[in-house]
């Protein structure tokens, strides 16, 4: 079997589950590891793999690499890659800044660039994508992300750390963008914004209520669609579905609940990425999707900062 020679970059929480997925996928080949601080964790865990502190130190001997730093790091890193002729795998978000973003347009070519909004794993959005579809009119849309202080990620907002996963999920879902957007926030526990809620409005009068933080009293990831035709309810923590409508179903209930299968979302997006560089195909979450993303983000923040309403066009 062809196999993808790949290089991880970042050792943090995150890096290493992706580390052990490189290691152990029969379609990758892992040829390094780029840590400069912990490599003595590395070299314990992976004695055979190489470990180095610099990606331009392995970058002869790699197609593709894994980007798991810091978000500031993002932008340079990619960059550097993507110059070099290498896949990149990037963590979300693609960049910092919606600026950054831009500039890596015309790096891309013909490489694969994937980034990492995991969230599109959900076997959820597969067993519902039919219903989705069918949905007519006007629609209220909302997620709900916080969970209680966990003391990571305290470098940038909860709009960039946590939203940024559903700004995915409501393009993603939706599929369509919306016009403008109103956002209001707290920093309660650090200078930055720790918990946010930003509504989206839609052309057709619908509308996306997000809420995501990182200093609340309890843990919640629910994605809600309520229309004419009634409610989607998806809890993302216990895998359920649960499905409301005008008229009674087969057990004479008014709900309808159901499971989906728990999956390994770091597995998927490793192993979608190695296929889109050995089949010469296009990557499940591209470029553009990354983009969008960023710019959502920076769209909130923007009314945020402006404590008011701002377009999207």
């Amino acid at each position: 079997m062809k196999k993808v020679n790949v290089a991880v970059v970042g050792y943090g929480h995150l890096g290493r589950w992706h580390t052990q997925k490189a290691a152990g996928l029969e379609n990758a080949n892992l040829v390094a590891v780029v840590e400069p601080f912990n490599q003595a964790a590395v070299k314990e865990a992976y004695p055979k793999i190489k470990v180095v502190a610099d990606i331009k130190e392995v970058m002869n001997e790699i197609d593709a690499a894994i980007i798991v730093t810091p978000t500031s790091t993002h932008f340079e890193l990619t960059s550097l890659l993507l110059e070099n002729n290498k896949h990149v795998f990037c963590e979300k978000p693609l960049c910092a800044t919606y600026d950054e973003v831009v500039l890596l347009a015309d790096k891309v070519g013909d490489k694969v660039l994937q980034v990492g909004h995991s969230e599109r794993c959900h076997q959820a959005w597969e067993l519902l994508s039919d219903k989705f579809a069918a949905i007519t009119g006007k629609r209220t849309f909302k997620i709900d992300r916080f969970a209680p202080f966990k003391g990571r990620a305290t470098d940038v907002d909860a709009v960039q750390d946590l939203m940024i996963h559903d700004l995915d999920l409501m393009l993603y879902i939706l599929k369509m963008s919306p016009v403008s957007v109103s956002a209001i926030g707290h920093k309660i526990i650090t200078s930055k914004w720790d918990h946010v809620t930003a509504t989206f409005s839609f052309e057709d009068g619908s509308e996306a209520i997000i809420t995501s933080g990182r200093n609340h009293v309890k843990e919640v990831r629910a994605l809600e669609v309520m229309s004419d035709s009634g409610c989607i309810y998806v809890d993302l923590f216990a895998n359920k579905i649960y499905e409301g409508s005008s008229s009674k179903f087969d057990d004479d209930t008014f709900v309808k609940e159901s499971n989906y299968e728990k999956r390994d979302h770091l597995l998927i997006e490793q192993e979608q990425f190695y296929n889109s560089i050995l089949n010469n195909s296009a990557p499940v979450v591209n470029y553009d999707d990354g983009a969008k993303a960023v710019f959502l983000v920076s769209k909130v923040m923007e009314s945020l900062d402006k404590s008011e309403r701002v377009s999207l066009k």
